[in-house]
This record gives C-alpha cells, structure tokens and sequence, in this order.
C-alpha cells in the first residue's frame, strides 16, 4: 500500500485497509525495535514540530520515531514560532515545506492543521487539534489489537466529556474499525451531532455502531474497553473545573464501573491523567473540592486491567509507521 506523500490529519481520511496497514507497520516496527533491528531508512531528512500546545507524550513519540527512522527534529513551542501572528499559515506551510520534509502542527482548531496541508508540498501530520487526535487513535487501536488479537466487534465506551477530540476521534475509530462505541455520559457532553450520524453511515459499512447513553450500567454492561479523559481541556479557562466535576463526577471510572464490564475489560487514557494528589493541578482542585480523584480512581488507573502505559508507548511505535509510511 502506497501512502507516501499523503497528510495525516484525521481518520476520515482513512480506509479501515489503509488504518490496518499503518497498524501492522507499527507492530512490525515495535518489533524491530525491542530486538535492537535498526530503522534509519529515512537519513537525510528533517522535520519540524510545530507545538501550540506542549505534551509530554506527542513530543517525546515525534522525536524518537524521527531519531530511530534517522532524521533530524526540529521543535517550536509556542514561543518560537510565528504561526497565525505575525506569519500567516499559508506563508508558514510554504516556507517550511522548503526546508523540510514533513510537518507535524499540534494546537488548536482542525481548520490549521488543514489549512497547512492544503498549502504545504510536504507531508503534514496532525499531532491534535481541538476536533481530532488521529496519532492517539492508532495508538489505541494498537493497544487494543496486542489486548484481544483483533478489533473488529470490539465494544468500547467512552466516560466524561465526548464533545472534543478525543470522543470524536474514538467514535470514528471506531465506527472505521467495526467497532461498537458507547459515550456514556450526560445528554450535554454528547458528541457532536452531524458527526455521530456521520459515524453512524460509516459504521452501518463496517459493521460497527454508535451508542449515546447516560445510563452508567447500560453503556459499561460487558465492554471490552472503557476509556476516559480529563474533565478540563488545554486552553479552557479554570472557571469551567467547578461545573465539569459536578457535571461528570458520575461517570468517574470506578471498580465498581470496572466490575459491571467485565473482568475481561481494560481501562484505558490518554494521558495525564487525574487519579491522585500528586500533580499541581490536582493538588489545587483537591484542596478547591475535596477530593482525591477525577475522571478515574487511583484503584484502577493501577490495577491490573490498566493499560495506560502500553498506551503511551504505542504513541511512539504508531507515530514512526505514519512518518515511515508517508515519507
């Protein structure tokens, strides 16, 4: 399958063949990788990291990948770069597209990341926007083929807040995939309408479905994966963590959430995650609110059916098979 020189900004734009194909290359270079099997068939070549909103994860997973494929990174943050202020996007897609040879935009709305796919010459990889996170997404589809040996059937529910990008992007995985997803929470932080009937004509193809529920015990009866978010995204005011932790305390993974899925089931985040006291953000809304945890319990983020770590390193393995397969 040829995918070199295509953009990586949302799953849409996939097939279910060409998602598996990314997918079976990441697992081959997984493989490569903990053999010690060296990948650098890409030296010479460069890219850059545009960072609107910094990461932990979409960082470190770029720039290995890049490292390990034998190219060279180069990162702007927020502050280094000129992008929509005093360059426009079309402006910075030409000029970077000359020195480089593949852009990475990770910020804000969908409309950037397109708009320097659409003036770029080089490849343009979407590492998240406010709408959709597609390199998490085949990190999770990975995740969840090394868990059960397939995807197809699987049925996956969604906890909290399913308006942004990562609702979004799960119920497109999802419904590419023949998947079955399930936002479970309230009627408010449902996904966004024309989208899930989108999903749904996808899913009626692949023999998948979609499913908006408030009822906890309906949509977490018997899944196979339940995931979760935090409550408060980047770039919202502080003034929303009051009405979120009233809102969506209810939809908390809890074991008890964990035992009505089944002993089967994994949890699954996309990280950081607000399980404890022990970041500066969760320290102050515990000393605001009172409590210990947020969008899930420390019992299970630790337990046994997590796989939040196999997660983030999936990030790395799936973010090398794009760039590999669209350089």
């Amino acid at each position: 399958m040829d995918l070199k020189g295509r953009d990586f900004l949302k799953l849409l734009d996939f097939t279910p063949e060409e998602i598996n194909y990314l997918l079976d290359l990441a697992a081959q270079l997984k493989d490569k990788k903990k053999k010690g099997i060296p990948v650098d068939t890409l030296k010479g070549k460069n890219v850059v990291l545009i960072f609107e909103k910094t990461s932990t994860r979409t960082r470190c997973a770029f720039e290995v990948a890049a490292h390990d494929l034998g190219m060279g990174t180069t990162y702007l943050d927020p502050a280094g770069s000129q992008i929509g202020k005093k360059e426009s996007i079309a402006d910075t897609a030409r000029v970077l597209s000359g020195m480089f040879d593949g852009i990475e935009y990770r910020g804000f709305g969908q409309d950037i990341v397109e708009e320097l796919a659409r003036y770029s010459s080089v490849p343009v990889w979407n590492g998240l926007t406010n709408e959709f996170h597609p390199t998490q997404m085949l990190a999770d589809l990975l995740t969840i083929r090394e868990q059960f040996g397939y995807l197809k059937g699987i049925r996956l529910t969604y906890m909290g807040d399913a308006r942004y990008n990562m609702g979004n992007s799960l119920m497109v995985a999802c419904a590419k995939m023949g998947m079955h997803f399930t936002a479970c929470t309230t009627e408010k932080y449902f996904p966004d309408r024309a989208l899930v009937e989108q999903c749904r004509e996808i899913a009626a193809q692949t023999g998948g479905s979609i499913v908006l529920t408030p009822d906890i015990r309906e949509g977490t009866g018997n899944v196979d994966v339940v995931y979760t978010d935090v409550w408060v995204s980047m770039g919202e005011p502080d003034e929303v963590w009051a009405e979120r932790i009233r809102e969506l305390s209810p939809y908390q993974v809890t074991e008890e959430v964990m035992r009505n899925a089944g002993e089967k089931a994994i949890f699954m985040h996309c990280l950081p995650a607000f399980h404890d006291l022990k970041t500066k953000i969760g320290a102050q809304m515990g000393e605001r609110f009172g409590i210990r945890e947020m969008e899930v319990t420390d019992r299970v983020f630790e337990s046994a059916q997590s796989r939040v770590f196999e997660e983030a390193e999936n990030r790395m393995h799936t973010i090398k098979a794009v760039m590999a397969a669209t350089l």
